[in-house]
């Protein structure tokens, strides 16, 4: 792939609700928390800053938005910017936020999960949350166990260090010291294609981004009975 990632498809195309189910999920998640004005959220690996923007507009959140890629951060701020949207924007990793323990209402991740070293991450976002405060993820998921081949093929493409079932999702938020845990699966697949992504292109990106997209799809198409998400939700007692 000449050194270019899925990630760089994304920042360049600027993606923006890349997440299965895409914004109109997201609202529908957040629909059943108790968000207010007096909320702290952290979007944890905010991307173009679609969610952040909602949470903001719609609860009247403090919202801050977490983004390692720098591309994606400008995209955001360019967002936050034209809307006037009082929204802290950081540039940093999930896997060490820069935030006090004990400082989020909530946190919100959508696709981020899977793409990092998943335990670390979780420490983390258990840390920075408040006593009560909740985790609400969207995260890729497997339905069954794959051959090594067919799992070695979905973690080079997407540089993944794991895929996971449902249980082992769930054994790790319970070995962190997460409870009421809550992971639901959606009706809609990932081939459906339920949603149409926002873009924000860059002036300049490789037409070899053009075969990377093709092969996310074809990978999609592939392991449609297989590849699937997990609404994940859960609380800091």
């Amino acid at each position: 792939m000449g050194g270019l990632t899925y990630f760089d498809f994304l920042a360049k195309f600027g993606v923006g609700g890349a997440h299965p189910g895409g914004i109109l999920l997201t609202k529908e998640i957040l629909s059943s928390e108790n968000l207010t004005s007096m909320s702290n959220v952290l979007d944890a690996g905010c991307g173009t800053g679609q969610t952040a923007a909602y949470l903001n507009q719609q609860f009247q959140a403090n919202v801050t938005g977490l983004e390692i890629n720098p591309i994606m951060i400008k995209k955001a701020k360019r967002r936050f910017q034209a809307q006037k949207l009082p929204i802290k924007l950081i540039e940093g990793s999930i896997e060490s936020i820069p935030f006090p323990d004990q400082t989020f209402d909530f946190i919100l991740s959508e696709s981020v999960l899977a793409f990092v070293d998943k335990p670390k991450a979780l420490r983390e976002f258990f840390r920075v949350l408040k006593k009560g405060g909740r985790l609400i993820a969207n995260e890729m998921t497997i339905n069954k166990r794959l051959t090594l081949k067919e799992e070695h093929e979905i973690k080079k493409f997407y540089a993944l260090d794991s895929l996971l079932v449902e249980e082992d999702w769930r054994n790790l938020l319970e070995d962190i010291g997460f409870q009421r845990i809550q992971l639901k699966k959606e009706k809609q697949a990932l081939s459906n294609g339920n949603h149409i992504p926002e873009f924000q292109f860059s002036n300049n990106f490789e037409p070899k981004l053009f075969e990377i997209f093709n092969q996310h799809a074809s990978i999609i198409l592939k392991y449609q009975d297989t590849l699937s998400y997990r609404v994940i939700t859960c609380t800091k007692m």
